[in-house]
């Protein structure tokens, strides 16, 4: 029904395939696959050969999709810093509580004033 060979693009592909190796650098799992990627290090694999070495920070083998396990990766401190946050929000409200209380007290103190100046008759 279809024509591939006039529907698909030809030569867009690199051509300069060459094998590389990738570490993960969350559990050191290296694995040697083809790859077009460059890279300035090498490293000795298993069969004895050198090949360019590229440093990942996530594969398969450290994702938790693929791991099954739940893993915090905290590499920014964002926990700590809403922790932080939620501490100050509560000293915050905390101390809103205490002015309130404050000017609540000062309040009631003025109203007995007032009151206190009504029932006692200034002498003359």
């Amino acid at each position: 029904m279809y024509n591939i060979g006039k529907i698909m693009k030809k030569d867009i592909h690199p051509k300069n395939y060459r094998a590389v190796v990738f570490q993960d650098l969350n559990n050191d799992f290296k694995f040697l696959t083809r790859s077009t990627v460059a890279s300035d290090e090498t490293i000795k694999w298993e069969d004895g050969n050198e090949y360019p070495l590229v440093k990942v920070h996530i594969t398969s083998q450290s994702h938790p999709f693929f791991t099954g396990e739940e893993r915090i990766m905290d590499i920014e401190g964002r926990v700590d810093k809403f922790k932080a946050r939620t501490k100050a929000a509560e000293d915050a409200r905390e101390r809103a509580a205490k002015a309130a209380k404050k000017q609540a007290a000062r309040k009631a103190a003025r109203v007995e004033q007032k009151e206190a100046k009504k029932v006692t008759p200034k002498a003359r």
